[in-house]
């Protein structure tokens, strides 16, 4: 399993559109709408500046980028190209494919994190303490874990020709509705109670909690943790029903 993660993170970072969309694409987003935002108000009842906020939704938004999207679209492709079939000849286990792919688009989100983050620090003047810079590192990054086993999940539902679009559906779609690109501050009620059950509501939340110095909330992290647990088991799933077919 080890060999097959060095493999998928060597593959992963000699992709130049992993590149732009991980690494530039939440960069050039966070520089570009917190431009014209000169106050450090904070935005609804966050407690947070929007330089702040921002900073977590657009890491959370990168990461997600790196493991949903290019996981998805490769697991896809490779099923087509007989890749798995091969894979499922060795003695690696269905369940350590799922992990393997899991753990290596989870090494390939940290540098976009690190990205957005020094972008903050450096061009928007945010300031945490030593403690918090590293608890959001490492929460987010385990956090993208859930939508790395989503991307398996998406990778062995569809085909190669479907697999991008649903992948960009989900995508864009958790990304908005769970507040990353928008504040869920400014959603009606009724939405706002939709958004807090969402994964990407939950990801962000427990980074938004961190910057305010307080103990991430308990609900957070029980949704993060259930959706992981619903995303891999249907992962593992989806697997075995592959190798049935073939």
């Amino acid at each position: 399993m080890n060999t097959l993660i060095k493999l998928e993170v060597s593959r992963t970072l000699r992709n130049k559109k992993f590149m732009f969309f991980s690494l530039l694409y939440p960069v050039m987003l966070y520089l570009m709408i917190s431009a014209g935002v000169k106050t450090k108000a904070p935005v609804g009842d966050t407690k947070l500046s929007f330089a702040l906020l921002y900073m977590v939704s657009m890491a959370s938004f990168g990461a997600i980028t790196s493991v949903l999207v290019g996981n998805s679209e490769r697991i896809a492709k490779e099923r087509e190209k007989g890749w798995t079939r091969q894979l499922r000849l060795t003695a690696l286990p269905g369940h350590g494919y799922v992990a393997a792919k899991i753990a290596s688009a989870a090494v390939v989100s940290l540098p976009s994190i690190l990205v957005v983050f020094a972008t903050g620090a450096l061009f928007k003047g945010v300031r945490l303490d030593a403690w918090q810079w590293l608890a959001l590192i490492g929460t987010i990054w385990a956090g993208s874990c859930v939508f790395a086993a989503l991307g398996v999940a998406i990778g062995y539902a569809a085909t190669g020709d479907a697999v991008r679009p649903i992948a960009m559906i989900a995508y864009f779609g958790l990304s908005i509705m769970g507040g990353l690109m928008f504040p869920t501050t400014g959603f009606p009620t009724w939405l706002k109670h939709i958004a807090e059950y969402l994964p990407t509501h939950a990801y962000a939340g427990l980074g938004q909690a961190i910057e305010r110095g307080d103990t991430p909330g308990g609900k957070n992290l029980v949704i993060l943790v259930s959706y992981l647990v619903i995303f891999a088991g249907a992962a593992a799933w989806l697997y075995r029903k592959d190798t049935r077919k073939s």
